[in-house]
């Protein structure tokens, strides 16, 4: 028997990503390349501490995306203004470009998932995730 609530949080992930995956396939962008434009598209510049708080990967993890996405000449790596030890990642114009195409199939993904629903399918949605984040005890900023 499935669990009531992880399996379709799992299934409704993958969803997503397979989903997000087959839209951005003509940008030949990897699911977590994609991701991290978007975020640099709202947020960069940003402190390479700053991407590895918000996406949880692993340092080398993040090293080699990074790495990817610089080699195909999306991002730059400069260092950072007021503190030698860190670096700080910002979009080059095609990652700007590339990064607005991600934001919006995402917010595509999202208007159409919220026509499906109503508003208090919403707040029960809310709810659970508020449950979820009581439960574990764990706090992950945005």
């Amino acid at each position: 028997m499935p669990f009531e609530f992880l399996s379709p949080i799992h299934k409704a992930t993958r969803q997503i990503g397979i989903h997000l995956n087959e839209r951005m396939d003509d940008l030949h962008l990897q699911g977590s390349e994609g991701h991290l434009l978007s975020y640099l598209r709202s947020y960069a510049p940003c402190p390479i501490a700053e991407l590895h708080r918000v996406f949880g990967l692993k340092r080398s993890t993040l090293t080699s995306l990074l790495d990817r996405l610089e080699d195909r000449r999306l991002i730059r790596r400069e260092p950072h203004p007021t503190d030698r030890r860190s670096v700080m990642v910002r979009l080059s114009a095609r990652g700007r470009t590339l990064g607005d195409r991600v934001q919006a199939t995402v917010a595509d993904l999202e208007k159409r998932i919220r026509a499906e629903i109503r508003e208090e399918d919403l707040h029960g949605f809310r709810r659970v995730l508020d449950a979820i984040g009581n439960v574990t005890q764990v706090r992950v900023k945005p």
